[in-house]
């Protein structure tokens, strides 16, 4: 065996050898103790391997924990889990006043090692003085963060990985109290990561105490169940002809009880897709936004003349809709979440305005991220409503004051925030559909809807460029670039100023965004993703003269211009 030299290489293995020590998962172990001998070995590969999982950590952030699954702290698995699951438990009894036991709820999705993270969570939380209370099988995202209110308990955890690749999981972290059970901010989540740091420090795996914990009872699904069914608003008024994909995720099962509860019929689903499995054996990437991943939607709604088609990402959060389109090449076109999320807000400020008693008006917030549709102020102002924009993510859209509808542009949807605080791909459904069945009571579709949109409100194009990076510094290159050098024009549309949101001055927390506004009312947003290596830039123009066709064209138009100058300014 050939010896070490590389004092990096004897660390790593060290740090490695100890990992195995605690592990409890056989199949982390052995996969480990095969790249520990192959780098004993002298394998490069291994040791490059082992570099990338000993020599960095996953950052529990306000998205909380996401990653691959595979021994070491850049991955996740059951010693990562457990030491944020003794970390949070850490944090709740810390803030919890003395006297007093915190509570937590657990729910897990049908992903790889979902439910066994689930458990060492509840046990460890438990053991650490926390109720633990774990839902009583795999279920959607939207029922966890459902049973954080319902239940009023101090916390709730979720295990998923939402539309990621099928070998990643998650844990994401909501809180309950003066928190409503929105998803962690800032500082909550700096001092959760604190606390889960000191415990990785301090005591092995083995050595977290454990206890018994509860099972929530079915009522719980069942008060979901009701909650998200009366966002129908009464029975349907027609019944459209519906598809429906769960993705190979976990949301047919608490849909089809939603449904039914809602009166609508059952729709014709794609089987192939409709069971959980975590292998998500026919789509590439489970994430209805992805090329092809609707294609079996699009070939069973060909065969039953489907009017509609309703997919959910695989832990049931996000919601995308289809709708026949002869220009399409499948017959079908898959609405953007910009269009979704208009005519959601559109359906919601009326249901406001039609609330509103005596002379006060309508009272209600509309809400989306920074870099979904602009459209929606105009919405909110057209019906008397207060509108703010965001930062992305559904933890700060949850936030807003009055809130009656929020959405972002990667098909999230927040309909009945009396209900729960984060995006709901179930309760948008439903929602989608009765306006669906009203259109079609009355011998309308949904693009005539979307006509209609545009014929009252203007035409609100949108487009989105995203640039994949191997190396993370060139997006750090391109963001400087842009605010050392601003452009004058993009795609022959004149710039009329550039909002740095690093510096934006109390509008928002200080964020790497910068927002290039244009004449004529289009918008650029450039960010980094906060998920991967990839810079996004978002692209909206609006028309609002002539007709119809005529604003689609002015507004497409624009749009085209700008992607075209963005991508020469981001090359």
């Amino acid at each position: 065996m050939p010896e070490l030299h590389d004092p990096a290489d004897e660390r790593r293995l060290a740090l490695a050898e100890a990992w195995i020590a605690q592990d409890p998962d056989p199949e982390a172990r052995a996969e480990l103790e095969t790249i520990v001998a192959a780098v004993r070995a002298g394998d490069a590969a291994a040791s490059a391997e082992l570099a990338d999982r000993f020599d960095a950590r996953l950052a529990f952030g306000t998205a909380g924990l996401r990653g691959a699954i595979a021994a070491g702290p850049n991955r996740m698995n059951r010693v990562l889990v457990s030491q944020a699951a003794a970390g949070l438990a850490a944090y709740l009894l810390e803030q919890t006043a003395p006297g007093e036991t915190p509570s937590v709820v657990i729910g897990y999705d049908g992903r790889k090692n979902s439910r066994v993270f689930a458990e060492d969570s509840a046990a460890i939380m438990a053991g650490a003085g926390v109720r633990a209370v774990l839902l009583p099988r795999l279920l959607p995202t939207p029922v966890t963060a459902f049973a954080v209110r319902h239940l009023d308990v101090s916390a709730g955890v979720m295990v998923t990985a939402s539309h990621n690749p099928p070998n990643d999981n998650g844990y994401k972290v909501y809180l309950g109290g003066e928190h409503g059970g929105s998803q962690i901010v800032s500082p909550a989540d700096a001092e959760i990561a604190a606390h889960i740091l000191r415990v990785a420090a301090e005591a092995a795996v083995p050595e977290l105490p454990r206890a018994a914990y509860e099972t929530a009872p079915e009522s719980v699904v069942d008060a979901y169940v009701a909650a998200t069914a009366a966002v129908a608003g009464g029975p349907p008024a027609a019944q459209p002809v519906v598809v429906y994909t769960a993705m190979h995720g976990v949301g047919w099962e608490t849909t089809a009880k939603v449904l039914a509860s809602a009166g609508f019929d059952v729709p014709t689903l794609v089987d192939a897709q409709i069971a959980p499995d975590p292998a998500f054996p026919t789509v590439s990437f489970p994430n209805p936004e992805e090329p092809g991943a609707m294609d079996l939607s699009f070939a069973r709604a060909r065969e039953v003349g489907a009017e509609l088609i309703v997919a959910n990402d695989p832990d049931a959060d996000r919601l995308a809709i289809a709708i026949p389109d002869a220009s399409a090449a499948e017959g079908y076109r898959r609405l953007t979440g910009n269009e979704v999320g208009l005519l959601l807000g559109w359906q919601a400020a009326e249901r406001a305005v039609a609330a509103a008693s005596g002379d006060a008006g309508a009272v209600g917030t509309l809400a989306c991220s920074i870099v979904s549709s602009p459209g929606l102020e105009t919405v909110a102002r057209h019906h008397g409503l207060d509108f703010r924009s965001t930062l992305t993510g559904f933890k700060w859209i949850s936030r807003a004051p009055s809130l009656v509808f929020g959405f972002e542009e990667a098909l999230g949807y927040l309909v009945n925030p009396g209900t729960l605080r984060d995006k709901d791909g179930i309760s948008a459904a439903v929602a989608f559909l009765a306006l669906a069945a009203q259109l079609k009571a009355q011998g309308r579709t949904v693009a005539d809807h979307l006509d209609d949109f545009v014929g009252r409100f203007g035409c609100f194009a949108s487009a989105q460029v995203s640039i994949r990076v191997t190396d993370l510094s060139r997006i750090g290159e391109v963001m400087a670039r842009l605010r050392e050098r601003p452009p004058a024009e993009v795609g022959g549309i004149r710039v009329e100023r550039i909002d740095d949101l690093l510096d934006a001055g109390g509008e928002l927390p200080p964020s790497d965004v910068l927002r290039i506004v244009l004449a004529g009312g289009g918008r650029v947003m450039v960010r980094p993703s906060g998920t991967e290596p990839k810079l996004k830039v978002y692209i909206d123009a609006v028309s609002d003269t002539g007709s119809v066709s005529e604003r689609r064209a002015e507004a497409s138009a624009a749009v085209a211009a700008l992607e075209a100058g963005m991508r020469e300014l981001v090359a």
